[in-house]
């Protein structure tokens, strides 16, 4: 019997919430949804973020600060500009600045005020029409970024 379930969002907890709504409000661009008096922030890119999470759950917990298990993979068009404007904020600590994947995906990875780990890449669609725009068939693009020929082939 199957009885549904729809994913929801990935929830962060954060220390201060102020700080954190600043960030992705004006560092990440993000749109809020909803804001319920600063205790809990929804995008409309369907994160959420949650001020005293251990007050909610109820329950004792043991945070655990940079776990480096975990991230949040925001996609863009142009990573150049937003490498300049994120290096610009002093607050941000890069794990690493833009590199370049085997399938030809630029990407940066940081951490965000609470110690989350944030990536930062082109769009495959970039991706793509940058090796189309390079000169390279279609069939070679679809070869080096594992796409399938009819996604490369829509983006003509």
């Amino acid at each position: 019997m199957v009885i549904g379930m729809n994913f929801g969002g990935v929830l962060l907890a954060v220390k201060d919430m102020t700080k954190a709504k600043q960030f992705y409000v004006e560092v990440m661009e993000q749109k809020i949804e909803m804001d319920l008096d600063n205790i809990h922030v929804a995008f409309e890119s369907g994160f959420s973020l949650q001020a005293d999470y251990q007050g909610l759950l109820g329950v004792p917990l043991n945070p655990k600060e940079q776990s480096d298990n975990f991230q949040l993979y925001f996609e863009v068009e142009d990573l150049d500009k937003w490498e300049d404007k994120l290096s610009k904020v002093e607050e941000i600590d890069f794990l690493h600045y833009s590199k370049e994947y085997p399938w030809g995906q630029r990407v940066l990875r940081f951490y965000d005020y609470d110690k989350f780990i944030v990536e930062v890449a082109e769009s495959m669609a970039s991706v793509a029409k940058r090796y189309l725009a390079q000169g390279m068939t279609v069939e070679e693009t679809a070869e080096k970024t594992m796409f399938p020929v009819e996604f490369v082939e829509g983006l003509v």
